[in-house]
């Protein structure tokens, strides 16, 4: 029964060193010092970045919120979604380019 355990317990360990993420603790943001060497364009691009998204969120609310509530079966959001999808790219369409 001792070695039934052990090799549980043997077996546990090699499992668990096999799914570690490689590197170690290194993290996958960037460091102070490469920051400082980043361009203000850079930084430009990032911020017209978000707030499009911010800008595409909120048409996209406004979209669902004209709409019936979302459904909870998984075809029917896939329709919804669908839907949504085309309102908002008809709207996108529609707007004039500035």
């Amino acid at each position: 029964m001792f070695e039934v355990t052990l090799l549980f317990l043997v077996m546990l360990l090699i499992t668990a060193f096999a799914f570690l993420p490689l590197g170690g603790t290194k993290s996958s943001q960037p460091s102070d010092a490469a920051c400082d060497s980043c361009s203000n364009s850079e930084l430009s691009v990032s911020e017209d970045s978000t707030g499009t998204q911010n800008f595409l969120t909120h048409l996209q609310n406004e979209i669902e919120s004209a709409l019936f509530p979302r459904p909870t079966d998984s075809i029917l959001q896939r329709h919804y979604d669908t839907l949504v999808s085309a309102e908002l790219e008809n709207r996108l369409a529609a707007m004039p380019d500035s």
